[in-house]
């Protein structure tokens, strides 16, 4: 990765931190859909959920697990997401001197389509779901891109015309890229890929309710067993074990902003049973709920 982007996400960091004295991150910058991230140390292992986004590493090293599948990733590569997923992520090289900094840029699926029409070769994405996540090389053009939307937050004025601009010619350098293909299928995929990200949609929508694999199934236009099948491809994941973290992910969103306690949490979630959200919650954080939010709270 270049020194001129590792100094260009360095100095906004200090900018931002010295504005918000005790704002350490992720910060949220003013162009739509584009985050700074940065860690002077590294971190215990979090859970967040993940959207469809580029993750680019600038600087350090991170990983990221989703379901039974890890994802380790580094200066000059990027985590590229398709689906909005539960993951589990942990920095794992930053120092004070050498901090870990990364550019999270959400993808524009619109103008991502519009570049992929107007390719010469236009790609086809194929019609089976492989990963929805994976890495991929962030050096050369993509890199100067990026490079260029954080300059660009020198001169706001200009953000509206110039940054959609840059942000189309990434998605030039995405496609016509060796792993082009793999871009389209797991951001833009048809037929059967499609039919199960509206599943999956269903899903974290709906993911307080009881549903049904043969419902979520229907929505895919598939049978049962095929679609678990695609949707553990696709995610990492059983629909049970994404369906559980986005509840237990919510519950614990809701208890550290303190509109809930854990009884009153695992109702609104979908449990029905306060042990077994309790014991649930304790086997993916570590600890019990009353627990773990003291501890996220004094941290």
């Amino acid at each position: 990765m270049s020194t001129a982007l590792i100094e260009c996400v360095k100095r906004y960091t200090e900018r931002q931190t010295e504005q918000r004295v005790a704002q350490t991150g992720p910060f949220m910058t003013a162009i739509d859909g584009m985050a700074v991230l940065r860690s002077d140390h590294k971190k215990n292992p979090s859970h967040l959920i993940m959207r469809p986004a580029l993750c680019v590493v600038v600087q350090g090293a991170k990983w990221s697990t989703f379901g039974d599948r890890r994802y380790d990733y580094r200066a000059g590569q990027a985590l590229v997401v398709s689906v909005e997923m539960p993951a589990f992520s942990r920095v794992v090289q930053a120092s004070p001197a050498e901090p870990f900094l990364a550019v999270v840029i959400e993808f524009d699926v619109a103008a991502m389509r519009d570049v992929m029409a107007s390719l010469d070769a236009p790609l086809k994405s194929q019609t089976t779901p492989g990963r929805g996540v994976f890495v991929a090389d962030f050096e050369g053009p993509l890199s100067d891109c990026v490079l260029r939307l954080m300059r660009l937050l020198d001169t706001p004025e200009a953000i509206p015309i110039v940054a959609p601009l840059i942000r189309k010619e990434m998605c030039y350098w995405l496609l016509s890229g060796p792993q082009g293909h793999e871009v389209a299928r797991v951001v833009l995929g048809s037929g059967h890929v499609q039919r199960v990200v509206s599943a999956i949609h269903t899903l974290r929508d709906q993911f307080t309710q009881t549903v049904r694999i043969e419902e979520l199934a229907a929505v895919a236009q598939m049978s049962p067993s095929a679609f678990h099948k695609q949707f553990k491809a696709l995610t990492s994941m059983t629909p049970l074990q994404y369906q559980k973290q986005m509840r237990l992910l919510e519950a614990r969103h809701m208890m550290a902003a303190g509109d809930a306690n854990a009884e009153v949490a695992a109702y609104q979630v979908g449990y029905e049973s306060p042990s077994q959200f309790s014991r649930e919650y304790a086997r993916m954080f570590g600890a019990p709920p009353k627990r773990d939010i003291a501890t996220l709270k004094a941290g």
